[in-house]
């Protein structure tokens, strides 16, 4: 959706309904955005004006931003000059991005008081100013000096200016005649950029939407025409209940944008709201998509650590794989001093009576002495001996932490709000294997997260995926520490736990009712399809499920969260597609 000129327009003839309201709260939920709270005829509104290069726009909003607990000074500013006050006009011109908020009020002395608040909506430039009654700038949300921008300084007790644009504008245009004469219209590929480049207010997806929804294949006065009176349709529309977006889909069906188009309804379509939650969606899908990105990334790269590590580990393994070799030697020259001649030598020849008496030949240090040669053998087979010891545990911890880092990947790739991501960073922070990266990406925490202890009485953030099955409860987790909490405070005992064999999944819980009879094999089945189908293995077609009672499930001290051990387990082979 281009929010152009003409959807500016558009907008605020909706909004000069709100003439006459009273400003009685002021939020700045970002950098970018400030919400005004209106009171007009015992209803409340929230106005929200965001400025962000992507996302700019005007409009009433009902979905609930974020406040922070310290409002930021533009923030401050705004209050102590805009509350109590009452929105006295709201100002366009032409098809500008432009919008003047005009509010009036009393002062403490029972004076009137004039402020403007200029919201201009140009992307990258775009900007919130503050101006009182002579047009003097008293603060911005942005602060631009011309020397950097190459634009107009817009700065605190300067003068305000308004944005000098060099194009024409479409409401001043005679007729059809008039506007063909502005561009060259031999080729229509070039035509949405010319119209948005000579005409104020008009984007360029704009026209690229009329000429696909009138599917205009050649560029001639007809076509042309049709374009000329399908936007002065839709201007002449604006400040009636006759416009709605109407959405634009590919050619898979998929809807790709929305656009404004004319219509005869005796419903009103309420722009500012449709606005909204389009923005407010697409934001939220944004702020997701970026969140995820960077928790990818993190996880990623520690997974690329450990498996780094592990390949070295494997390396000191294959080291150790001849680590009897030289024992043998060491055996094989000490038994053999006395035929050795007692002088450096490069190489021996004996028999190998661990195979059958076989000639071998051991190379030596010709610096050494056959016999300290030995002995250097046996100190070689003794710390390779301790290092297999070691490196094998090692190898042991490394894969049960790869193991984990999987099994977050899993829960990444199967999260689907900001508040899963949330969790999952929170269970991140918490481990050590990500310490190092955590404390990077979030400056912020600068103590040290406390690992939190799961317990009944305690309020857990707690909210697995329901499903009822012929009467009988089935929660799902929908992260490490939920299941852990699903599984070992949550459920009873006698409840039935479900979980993929050889598989990341989510730990999985049929809810025992003592006033109802055991469930049968159909209603196992379908539990442990649902396990299936919350797991890594979602997409196969046999899919082995592991379910025991949940008495039989523990966790073994110091593992990860969502690592368990079971016994007393059945197997159950599912389809879950």
């Amino acid at each position: 959706m281009a929010f152009d000129g003409i959807v500016t327009k558009a907008v605020v003839a909706e909004l000069s309904e709100l003439n006459g309201a009273r400003i009685d709260k002021v939020f700045q939920p970002n950098k970018n955005e400030i919400l005004l709270g209106l009171y007009l005829n015992k209803k409340n509104y929230a106005l929200d004006i965001c400025i962000d290069a992507q996302n700019c726009r005007i409009n009433l909003t009902t979905n609930s931003k974020p406040n922070p607990q310290v409002a930021p000074n533009f923030c401050m500013l705004l209050r102590k000059n805009l509350i109590g006050l009452k929105l006295k006009n709201i100002i366009t011109f032409d098809l500008e991005r432009l919008v003047i908020l005009e509010f009036e009020g009393f002062d403490e002395l029972d004076d009137i008081i004039s402020k403007k608040l200029v919201i201009e909506l140009m992307g990258k430039h775009s900007n919130i100013i503050l101006l009182d009654d002579t047009n003097i700038i008293v603060d911005s949300l942005r602060h631009i000096k011309e020397v950097d921008e190459n634009y107009r300084d817009i700065l605190p007790h300067t003068k305000y200016i308004l944005p000098i644009s060099n194009k024409c504008s479409f409401l001043e245009l005679k007729d059809f005649n008039d506007f063909k004469s502005h561009f060259d219209i031999s080729d229509i590929d070039s035509l949405p950029i010319q119209i948005s480049n000579i005409f104020n207010g008009i984007s360029k997806n704009f026209i690229c939407s009329i000429i696909k929804k009138f599917e205009i294949k050649e560029l001639n006065n007809s076509n042309l025409e049709i374009i000329f009176n399908y936007i002065k349709n839709i201007i002449d529309k604006i400040g009636t209940d006759n416009l709605y977006f109407e959405k634009i889909k590919n050619q898979e069906g998929i809807v790709k944008d929305y656009f404004l188009v004319p219509c005869e309804s005796t419903e009103p379509f309420p722009l500012n709201f449709f606005i909204d939650d389009f923005y407010f969606n697409k934001e939220t899908s944004e702020t997701f998509r970026n969140y995820r990105n960077t928790l990818l990334k993190l996880i990623l790269d520690t997974l690329k650590k450990y498996n780094k590590r592990l390949a070295n580990i494997n390396e000191k393994l294959h080291e150790c794989d001849d680590m009897e070799k030289y024992r043998i030697y060491g055996e094989l020259i000490t038994a053999n001093l006395y035929r050795i001649p007692n002088k450096n030598l490069e190489e021996v020849e004996l028999e190998n009576y661990y195979d059958n008496n076989n000639k071998i030949f051991i190379k030596l240090d010709k610096r050494y002495s056959p016999s300290i040669n030995a002995k250097r053998f046996f100190k070689k087979y003794s710390k390779l001996k301790n290092a297999l010891a070691i490196v094998s545990e090692q190898k042991k911890d490394t894969l049960r932490e790869l193991d984990y880092i999987e099994s977050i990947v899993y829960e990444l790739e199967n999260s689907s709000t900001v508040d899963e991501l949330t969790a999952i960073f929170e269970e991140i922070s918490e481990n050590d294997i990500f310490k190092e990266k955590t404390s990077k990406t979030n400056n912020a925490k600068k103590s040290k997260i406390k690992k939190s202890k799961l317990t009944k009485n305690k309020e857990v953030s707690f909210n697995p995926i329901k499903y009822t099955i012929d009467g009988y409860t089935v929660l799902v987790g929908k992260n490490n520490k939920e299941n852990d909490y699903l599984t070992l405070k949550y459920a009873n005992k006698n409840d039935l736990w479900f979980h993929t064999k050889d598989f990341h999944g989510s730990h999985t819980i049929l809810k025992i009712n003592k006033n109802k009879p055991y469930p049968n094999s159909d209603i196992l089945v379908a539990v442990a399809k649902i396990a299936a189908k919350h797991s890594k293995a979602k997409n196969s077609s046999n899919v082995p499920v592991d379910y025991c009672e949940v008495k039989y499930v523990k966790k073994p001290s110091g593992a990860r969260p969502g690592m368990v051990i079971y016994t007393n387990n059945k197997t159950l082979n599912v389809n879950p597609i």
